[in-house]
């Protein structure tokens, strides 16, 4: 019966467990954190996006709508949505709609590929701007 106790010191990780999950812990509530503030950032600038374009603002909060309006707002074909859920081709896809919107407010092509790509820094600034939704028709 001396193997008893020794087992079940093998099994405690000594405390230093503990200190390395309460670290774990912090840093992803940290993350979660950032993530949250990036999501509300976000949110507002597509919220005034839709607005200065003449959409509803809470489009923004709603999955797969928002992405109907931005193609709307684009000047896309509403029917490239279903392109939209198809892996690798979304991407090209949204680079291609960013790009359209960043046209119909007046921005150059590099405006369309900062939405596509950082769009929390890119949709507040175009929300935020005195840019004017001006429609220019899409090829």
């Amino acid at each position: 019966m001396n193997w008893f106790p020794t087992l079940v010191l093998a099994q405690d990780g000594g405390g230093g467990d503990d200190a390395a999950a309460a670290a774990a812990a912090a840093m992803a509530m940290v993350i979660l954190l950032v993530e949250l503030v990036l999501a509300i950032i976000m949110i507002v600038g597509m919220w005034k996006v839709f607005t200065k374009a003449g959409k509803p603002g809470w489009a923004a909060i709603v999955p797969i709508y928002n992405i109907i309006v931005i193609l709307e707002i684009a000047g896309k074909p509403v029917w490239w949505i279903i392109l939209f859920l198809i892996p690798c081709v979304n991407l090209i896809m949204a680079i291609l709609t960013y790009m359209g919107l960043a046209k119909n407010f007046g921005k150059s092509e590099a405006y369309g590929l900062g939405l596509a790509f950082l769009p929390f820094i890119f949709f507040p600034l175009l929300g935020f701007s005195d840019a004017k939704y001006q429609p220019v028709a899409q090829k």
